[in-house]
C-alpha cells in the first residue's frame, strides 16, 4: 500500500524531530529511508551515510553494518561529504560527538 506524499512528509519531519532529540532508532530509520527510497524519498547515499553514521556513533550495530554496505557504492569524496554533513548536524543539534 503506497502512502500519500503528505503522510511521507509528515513521517520524515517526525523522524527528523526524533533524531534531533537523540533517538537512535530515528537516526537508523532515516538512513534506511534515504538508502532505499522508502516513502517516495529519492535515494541519496550521502544522506543515508550521514544518518547511519550518526546512529553508529551511538553504538547502533545495525547502522554500522548498513553504513559499511553503502560505503562500497560511494566515492571517497561522497563519504567525506557525508561525514562533513554529519559533523554539521551534530554541531547544529549541540551534540558533542564526532562523525567517523
Amino acid at each position: 500500500m503506497a502512502i500519500s506524499q503528505k503522510s511521507a512528509d509528515f513521517l520524515l519531519r517526525s523522524r527528523l524531530a526524533d533524531a534531533a532529540r537523540g533517538n537512535v532508532d530515528a537516526l537508523y530509520e532515516l538512513g534506511v529511508t534515504y538508502s532505499t527510497g522508502r516513502g517516495g524519498i529519492s535515494v541519496d547515499l550521502i544522506e543515508a551515510h550521514k544518518w547511519f553514521n550518526l546512529a553508529a556513533l551511538s553504538g547502533d550495530t545495525r547502522s554500522q553494518m548498513c553504513r559499511a554496505e553503502i560505503s562500497v557504492e560511494m566515492t571517497a569524496r561522497e563519504i567525506a561529504e557525508a561525514q562533513r554533513q554529519a559533523r554539521a548536524w551534530l554541531g547544529a543539534t549541540g551534540t558533542q560527538r564526532y562523525a567517523a
